[in-house]
C-alpha cells in the first residue's frame, strides 16, 4: 500500500527566509529587556506611562523598520542612539556588541512628557532594551 502521510513542502535543510528592513513591519521583542539598571527602571514610571507605551508600540508596529529609521517627523523622534553624547559612553553592556552596533535607536513616547525607549534592530525586529521616561541617556 503506497505511503499517504502529508510530506512537508521544503526539505528539511531548506533555509528560513530573514526578514528585510524593506518587506514587513516592525516587531517587538523584549528578549534583551534590562529593568536592572539604575537609571532605566520601572521606577521612573508613572502611572499613565505603561498606557502610553503600549499605545506608541501598537502604533509603530504598523510602520516598515526602513519607513521608520528614514522618517524625519519631530512626532517619531526615532533615531540611531549618539553614545559618545550619553552617559552609557560604551553602550548596551550586558549585550554583546555585535547584535546592536550600528542598529541601536531611541524612539519617542509622547513628545517630552513619556521620554523613550532604547534598543536595537535586527532586521524588522526592534529589541527594547531600556525605558528612559525621564531622559536619562542624553540628559
Amino acid at each position: 500500500m503506497p505511503d499517504k502521510r502529508i510530506k512537508p513542502s521544503h526539505s528539511p535543510k531548506s533555509k528560513i527566509p530573514k526578514p528585510s528592513l524593506d518587506g514587513e513591519t516592525i516587531r517587538f521583542s523584549f528578549k534583551y529587556f534590562d529593568d536592572t539598571h539604575d537609571q532605566f527602571s520601572f521606577d521612573g514610571c508613572g502611572e499613565n506611562y505603561f498606557p502610553k507605551l503600549f499605545e506608541r508600540l501598537k502604533n509603530y508596529s504598523t510602520m516598515k523598520a526602513k519607513e521608520m529609521i528614514s522618517n524625519r517627523s519631530k512626532s517619531l523622534r526615532c533615531h540611531q542612539i549618539p553614545w559618545e553624547k550619553t552617559i552609557e559612553k560604551e553602550g548596551f553592556k550586558k549585550i554583546r556588541p555585535e547584535l546592536w552596533e550600528g542598529s541601536a535607536f531611541q524612539m519617542t513616547i509622547s513628545g517630552n512628557e513619556h521620554g523613550r525607549i532604547h534598543g536595537f534592530f535586527i532586521a524588522n525586529v526592534f529589541f527594547l532594551v531600556w525605558l528612559d521616561p525621564d531622559h536619562n541617556l542624553q540628559p
